[in-house]
């Protein structure tokens, strides 16, 4: 076994694989960016080393730093984690050639799966049912139209280099390939520096299941499978172990065509064959077909580990060491069930646009599995992915675990930055979810009633106030003293934009009542707890000028200064600004141009995605204040419109 190991990675894996790390006894070196000074995967390493600035590019990119830090830490393996380098296999060779051990599958294997159309030939010979489609070379646009002819309408349009849904479109009347062609290949390019795309037959009423492998370089074993139909644009947001449904029969067949897929290319390592599944008429085991194999360990690998009792991360040391394979595959069992849920830093009424912030308050709840790089008072940081954690929570049945899950993400606590904890509490309670009715297209259908905002009572409102006037702490004297009569007091919060005014007569210390809307909420503090009306109040995070009242998966409320009372108005129309910080991909405005209320006028790229800024009102774009390639700031004003008055004139 290694003495020393260097984790090539950051947040939550990192600190996940330094875990598994410690309990085995092996030392563990984290690499760090200016961004990541002080984080958490950097506090819980035994050594740490930094490696340059913010910018994956700048740091968590640069193999040859990361192997210099190994070498110079006496590590003698690296652990990829998963993504930066993790499927790359000339960071796999010039790791090998400093004498050091890639924890993962070789260069070869990646290579292998490494292109959609290759790996799809390859598995055909290996005998693993593909779905139909055209993977073929030739990218002259009539020859892709022919061959969505010949495979027949609808179809799938993907990019051979792709992943995360970039490159990939619908289409499902022939009059509408040759456009999504174009802005495939567009796309593609743009994304992956490879326009050349595959055709597949569209699979109607589709499942995404997928299979754990792992190998050892000459044999591999199969974990059972995952379900991972729960997608918003193609992005997984809660995965399950096993599959609701599966047959015996069919899971038998999958992992069998997984496993032969892992041997054809002398699988080394944790990895995953992702399947496309046909629902529409149950699971069949002849309905479901390759779509890829992700050559390191996945994001969702805990629910695999709560089903199976199995640590991937200490199976993947053993094999990279040298060991076999730790259990037969007559040796492995599946007990109970599992979920996962991935908690992001995002806006989810702006489109599930990321977000950043300073965690002011975070606790996780008791009774389940949360996997996080971050702790209270840390930052989350644009430059990367925005996950908070994974909650994973496990039980004998599958509705037993979903039950814990529905618990665990009503009691999670989480001030400073919004999140979609309100949206994953929807899906974990649909209704077609819990009878396990899943396919990819179930958040799309109902993402209205899903993105709902969250009910806020009048006593969260009332809560609110209390924390915002300094009352839930207050003793004697503190709360303000009046003759014969209670205090009265006022205070003006804002939630959404929308402002709510809030009256309150203060009693004593321990007793006040409080207006909001015309209703008296009465707030009495018993026993040492707060009460509303005899209930019992939640916890409430008070950080700068915001409250959080942890109901409804937190609700968070803006305590205005009413000599600043614009400071919580909408915004400008005639001004496009950066939503976040980030980088100006494409600036698509020119001065003097006609636009229309949702047209594009620049792509920023931040937190590993790209967001389109579109015209708020029909005009005409009066300046253009940054440029393709600018770094910008949040708030930064990128483009202007000309006043309503200003473009008649023109």
């Amino acid at each position: 076994m290694f003495e020393t190991i260097l984790i090539a990675n950051r947040g939550e894996i990192a600190c996940r694989v330094i875990e598994t790390a410690r309990r085995m006894g092996v030392r563990s070196v984290a690499v760090y960016s200016d961004a990541d000074r002080a984080a958490r995967h950097v506090a819980m390493a035994d050594r740490a080393v930094h490696i340059g600035g913010p910018a994956p590019s700048q740091s968590y990119l640069r193999g040859d730093a990361i192997i210099a830090a190994a070498l110079e830490t006496g590590a003698q393996a690296i652990h990829p984690g998963y993504g930066f380098l993790s499927e790359n296999p000339d960071f796999v060779e010039a790791v090998e050639a400093a004498g050091l051990v890639f924890i993962g599958p070789s260069a070869e294997a990646i290579r292998a799966m490494g292109l959609k159309d290759a790996a799809k030939a390859l598995m055909e010979d290996a005998g693993v049912p593909v779905v139909p489609g055209y993977h073929g070379e030739n990218q002259d646009p009539e020859h892709l139209a022919g061959a969505a002819d010949t495979i027949g309408y609808p179809v799938l349009i993907k990019a051979v280099a792709g992943g995360g849904g970039k490159g990939m479109r619908l289409v499902e009347r022939a009059a509408d390939f040759a456009d999504a062609l174009e802005s495939a290949k567009g796309e593609a390019e743009t994304a992956f520096g490879n326009a050349a795309v595959l055709i597949e037959k569209y699979i109607q009423k589709p499942r995404h299941i997928e299979v754990q492998v792992f190998g050892d370089g000459t044999d591999a074993v199969h974990l059972y499978e995952r379900d991972c139909s729960l997608q918003r644009r193609h992005q997984k947001v809660i995965e399950e172990a096993p599959a609701p449904g599966m047959t015996e029969e069919m899971r038998a067949a999958m992992g069998q065509a997984a496993v032969r897929a892992a041997r054809a290319i002398g699988y080394s390592g944790a990895g995953t064959v992702e399947f496309i599944v046909d629902g529409s008429h149950g699971l069949r085991p002849d309905g479901f077909w390759f779509m890829e194999m992700n050559t390191r360990l996945q994001v969702e690998h805990p629910v695999t580990e709560a089903i199976t009792g199995v640590d991937l991360v200490e199976w993947q040391l053993r094999v990279a060491s040298g060991e076999g394979l730790p259990k037969a595959q007559d040796e492995l069992a599946i007990s109970g069930h599992a979920f996962e849920a991935r908690l992001y830093a995002e806006d989810v009424p702006r489109g599930f646009l990321p977000a950043t912030g300073r965690l002011a308050h975070l606790r996780f709840p008791e009774g389940a599995r949360a996997d996080t790089g971050v702790r209270a008072g840390d930052e989350i940081s644009p430059h990367y992915d925005p996950m908070i954690a994974k909650i994973i929570t496990h039980g004998a049945t599958r509705a037993g675990a979903l039950r814990r899950l529905s618990a665990a993400l009503r009691d999670c606590e989480v001030a400073g930055t919004v999140t979609n904890l309100a949206f994953l509490g929807a899906l974990a309670g649909h209704r077609g979810f819990a009878a396990g009715e899943v396919d990819t297209g179930l958040i799309a259908r109902d993402i209205d009633t899903l993105a709902a905002a969250p009910e806020v009572r009048p006593r969260d409102v009332a809560l609110a106030a209390l924390a915002a006037l300094g009352l839930l702490e207050a003793e004697g004297g503190e709360v303000g003293f009046t003759l014969w009569a209670p205090l009265e007091r006022r205070v003006l919060l804002s939630r959404e934009g929308e402002e709510i005014a809030v009256a309150l007569r203060s009693l004593s210390a321990r007793a006040h009542d409080v207006i909001v809307d015309g209703q008296v909420i009465a707030a009495r503090k018993v026993g040492g707890r707060w009460q509303l009306d005899g209930e019992a109040a939640p916890q409430v995070a008070v950080n700068a000028a915001l409250v959080t009242v942890f109901a409804n998966y937190g609700l968070g409320f803006e305590i205005v200064d009413p000599l600043d009372k614009a400071a919580v108005k909408g915004g400008d129309q005639d001004v496009i600004e950066a939503p976040m910080p980030g980088l100006v991909k494409v600036m698509l405005a020119k001065p003097g141009q006609a636009v229309a209320e949702g047209d594009r006028l620049a792509v920023l790229e931040a937190m590993k995605m790209e967001h389109a800024l579109l015209a708020a009102r029909d005009g005409v774009v009066a300046e253009v204040l940054a440029e393709t390639g600018a770094q910008v700031e949040a708030g930064a004003a990128l483009v202007r419109l000309a006043a309503k008055d200003e473009g008649e004139e023109a």
